[in-house]
């Protein structure tokens, strides 16, 4: 079972597309948790901090997730046999 060079290409990228994601997952929720009383003004009534925490964060993760899933559907399109799942 040899893998040709599409095939290690495409994992390589997988994995790089993944560890960015995973740093900026990092980054937003170490982020907001360490600036979080740096973020002090009142925003609705409530800490601005609680809102990024509650809400902004959550959006980001969405975002994150939804970009891997429009990024790998990109590079499952672009494979020479279509979808390529990993099974033969």
């Amino acid at each position: 079972m040899n893998e040709g060079p599409p095939t290690t290409a495409y994992w390589r990228r997988n994995r790089r597309i993944v560890a960015v994601l995973l740093a900026v997952w990092f980054a937003v929720g170490f982020g907001v948790a360490w600036f979080a009383r740096d973020l002090g003004f009142v925003f609705f009534g409530w800490p601005f901090s609680f809102w990024v925490g509650a809400q902004g964060a959550l959006l980001v993760f969405l975002a994150i997730i939804g970009t891997y899933a429009w990024v790998m559907n990109r590079m499952d399109a672009a494979q020479p046999g279509g979808d390529h799942s990993g099974h033969e």
